[in-house]
């Protein structure tokens, strides 16, 4: 089993900048595709990003790609999102989730972490 625990959420006006953090542990996860997701009130979960296992391909959502950045430190059994830019519409909560599978921007993940808010003020 995975445990995925998200850390550095919180609140910051339109135009700023957050770094996310999820940290693995019960195993490492070196071999894994790790992935941000995020869900708004009343709407569906959706993808924000992805990191192949060994960092070398990364994907994003179009509504982020150039504002956020995804990355990993296997050493350290954690994974990051740099949010800049930040929006209102980017007011979520966001879920970091693993799987052993490639890529993918369907909520097909293994594990999932609880989920950090980020509200984005006007």
């Amino acid at each position: 089993q995975v445990q995925l625990v998200e850390s550095g959420g919180g609140l910051v006006q339109a135009g700023g900048s957050l770094r996310l953090s999820c940290t693995a542990s019960g195993r490492p996860v070196s071999r894994y595709t790790m992935a941000w997701f995020r869900q708004a009130p009343g709407e569906e979960r959706e993808f924000v990003a992805a990191i192949s296992w060994n960092g070398g391909s990364t994907y994003y959502a179009d509504s982020v790609k150039g504002r956020f950045t995804i990355s990993r430190d296997n050493a350290k059994n954690t994974v990051y999102l740099q949010m800049n830019s930040l929006k209102p519409e980017d007011t979520a909560v966001y879920y970091c989730a693993a799987t052993t599978r490639y890529i993918s921007t369907a909520t097909t993940y293994n594990y999932w972490g609880q989920g950090t808010q980020v509200t984005v003020s006007s």
